[in-house]
């Protein structure tokens, strides 16, 4: 495998990620997406984490989605109370035939698959510092436009005509 791929199949997918956790990504992602919430997938944390997706609303308020795709999974994460510093929601996020009775009933939970997701415990709400918030939008502006521009690179270089719109966007 070369070390530059100018030409990868998916820009935004880094190969780490199970079957299983893609698939409640994107379920949660359409979830999200339909509430008019903007995700950024695998986001750096200041703390140094990597958030499995990172949702932003309208109001400006973040929710943090960690996705565990087996009990295993689950078991073997013992990261995710670091999260809590870096959002004003966190759920944890799984597929169906993973037992909910394992995930700490005081954060939120939702059980997806690639189609779709539904929340079935709400999570708490919590407030970020001014300064926490300011620092995490500018962390999840960046991240989506430049892999925004990936995106458009990709397209470019693989001779892809872009999706009607997408032009005026590029072009701005």
């Amino acid at each position: 495998m070369p070390l530059i791929d100018l030409k990868p199949t998916d820009p935004l997918t880094d190969g780490r990620q199970s079957d299983r956790a893609l698939a409640v990504r994107r379920g949660v992602t359409r979830l999200l997406q339909a509430a008019g919430i903007a995700v950024v997938a695998e986001l750096p944390l200041a703390s140094g984490r990597r958030a499995d997706l990172v949702g932003m609303d309208a109001r400006g308020r973040f929710a943090i989605i960690e996705i565990k795709s087996s009990i295993e999974d689950f078991r073997a994460d013992a990261k995710w109370p670091d999260y809590l510093a870096h959002c004003d929601h966190f759920y944890f996020a799984t597929l169906p035939d993973v037992p909910p009775a394992i995930f700490p009933e005081s954060e939120g939970l939702i059980v997806a698959d690639a189609y779709g997701a539904e929340i079935v415990r709400p999570s708490r709400e919590g407030t970020l510092a001014g300064a926490t918030r300011r620092a995490l939008t500018l962390r999840f502006a960046r991240a989506a436009a430049g892999r925004l521009e990936r995106v458009l690179q990709h397209h470019e270089a693989a001779g892809l005509v872009l999706p009607a719109g997408l032009e005026r966007i590029a072009g701005d």
